[in-house]
């Protein structure tokens, strides 16, 4: 059974199904993993925009500043702007520390119309010419502003990086320093005069870094999902094929169940049939070789003819009782009767059949060791299960021969079973017919049925109990008899049937 188990388990349909498990993870991963990135990059994004906004209202306060505090003071005062002199270049530098004060800037430049720089907070810069980015230009000739991103890591390495170093990210803010002409063009707008860029480099690197953690968090989360999620799944695959093979297993116990049956059933029909017709006759040769054997007296007294007629009589007189057996054995098999629930003493049962069979036992150099409990009640039929205790009797002095022993061991277990264990010294079962003892007419015997144990079987199964064949390490052959112990209540209730009905009527 479990051979074909596995055989039926490699035949279940679900290897689509686990195939398309898979396929769906990983779906699930891949679309998780763009949905994270596109999440995280929405998100940097929102951080950016927040970061240009904020990097434009300071350069707009910057630049109207210069132009009220610095540029018109001083064009007024000196009639034009010339930054090389110390004093203007102190009073630029009062009015921008002064607006950028409590500010995080990473730098801050102004850069002529020359592409000079003519004013920076680092002032080992001033005057340089070679560090004006080219989107300078674009600035002064479109008088928007342009915004750039510096990185020194790119994304990638950044999602691996545990601490970014500072001014790993930066934003960089180009804005057109204007003067407003007081004049008003066509669309009603002051036209202004670009006069130099405005240079404003932020770090960033921290809401870089937040972002890394928002993107390990989204991953984390959408694995962590599609591992539960495929778990599940595969849990209720796994668990819809153990109920598929529990199902298989079902079915594969009842057809061969119902086979068995139909041919139970078959048998019971021919034997029924025949039955009659061999029995009779079998009884009559029975009978009469047996009358004839008591006429003919005792070998001491009868002539050498008459001896040779009495063996003879005895050898049929033998065989019309073991074909009679034969025909019952057959009966029995193919056509139980349903077991008797009454409370039944194994021990009883055990000391009746050891008894009878003592004396052939002793004869062939047999003995028997027994270990039981003082009570081992069972429900069952009396004569059935005394039936099944003497074949397995039989059946073990008989494997032993000669000169060997027989172990009986008898105990309750906590399953509410009785289990009592016939441990012989014969040779064992053949390993290679082990699968096949139970069935009907095998047998490893020259003069066997292949009825014994299948009886025996049927006896045990009838009973709601089991029957277990083993080799033990020690050698020999063992049954074990597994039967339903009795309960209290079916012990009162056998009490009871067995009390005198006029018990307590008075006379």
């Amino acid at each position: 059974m479990s051979d074909t188990a596995s055989h039926s388990h490699k035949q279940l349909p679900f290897g689509l199904t686990r195939f398309l498990s898979w396929v769906s993870l990983i779906l699930i991963l891949v679309s998780n993993i763009s949905l994270a990135f596109f999440i995280s990059n929405s998100a940097r994004n929102t951080l950016l925009q927040r970061q240009q906004q904020y990097a434009l209202l300071i350069a707009s306060n910057l630049n109207q500043q210069i132009f009220r505090r610095f540029t018109l003071p001083t064009f007024l005062a000196f009639g034009r702007i010339a930054l090389r002199q110390s004093m203007q270049y102190q009073q630029l530098d009062e009015v921008v520390q002064s607006t950028i004060l409590g500010l995080h800037l990473e730098s801050l430049r102004i850069y002529g119309a020359d592409r000079v720089v003519n004013y920076s907070i680092d002032q080992t810069e001033l005057g340089l010419t070679d560090i004006m980015p080219n989107s300078a230009n674009k600035v002064m000739e479109s008088s928007i502003p342009y915004f750039e991103t510096l990185s020194s890591l790119d994304l990638l390495s950044a999602m691996f990086n545990l601490e970014l170093p500072p001014r790993s990210f930066s934003l960089r803010t180009l804005f057109p320093l204007t003067v407003d002409l007081g004049v008003t063009n066509e669309t009603g707008q002051h036209e202004s005069l670009v006069t130099g860029v405005l240079e404003i480099t932020q770090d960033v690197t921290e809401d870089y870094a937040t972002i890394v953690r928002f993107q390990w968090l989204l991953l984390g989360t959408c694995l962590g999902s599609s591992t539960i999620l495929f778990a599940l799944l595969q849990f209720f695959i796994l668990k819809a094929e153990r109920m598929l093979m529990e199902r298989m297993v079902r079915t594969q116990k009842l057809e061969a169940e119902l086979h068995q049956n139909e041919k139970l059933a078959s048998m019971g029909r021919v034997i029924a049939s025949i039955a009659h017709e061999i029995r009779n006759p079998l009884g009559i040769i029975r009978s009469s070789s047996e009358l004839l054997l008591r006429r003919m007296g005792s070998d001491a007294q009868a002539s050498s003819k008459e001896a040779g007629n009495r063996k003879i009589l005895s050898a049929i007189y033998d065989e019309s009782c073991r074909l009679s057996q034969i025909v019952t054995d057959f009966l029995d098999y193919a056509r139980p009767r349903m077991p008797r629930q009454d409370t039944v003493d194994m021990n009883a049962l055990l000391s009746q059949a050891l008894g009878f069979l003592e004396g052939e036992m002793h004869r062939v150099g047999v003995e028997y060791v027994r270990h039981t409990p003082p009570e081992l009640l069972v429900r069952g039929d009396k004569d059935l299960l005394y039936r099944a205790i003497y074949n397995i009797i039989v059946n073990a002095y008989q494997a032993i021969g000669h000169d060997g022993v027989i172990r009986i061991r008898g105990r309750i277990l906590d399953e509410g079973m009785v289990e009592i264990a016939f441990h012989d010294s014969g040779p064992g079962f053949p390993p290679e017919a082990m699968q096949r003892l139970l069935d009907p007419f095998f047998t490893t015997k020259d003069n066997g049925t292949g009825l014994g144990l299948p009886i025996v079987n049927t006896i045990i199964s009838s009973h709601g109990g089991r029957l277990e064949l083993t080799n033990p390490e020690g050698g020999g052959a063992q049954v074990v008899i597994l039967l339903p112990v009795a309960s209290n209540e079916n012990i009162s209730n056998t009490q009871e049937a067995a009390r005198d009905p006029n018990e307590g009527i008075p006379a």
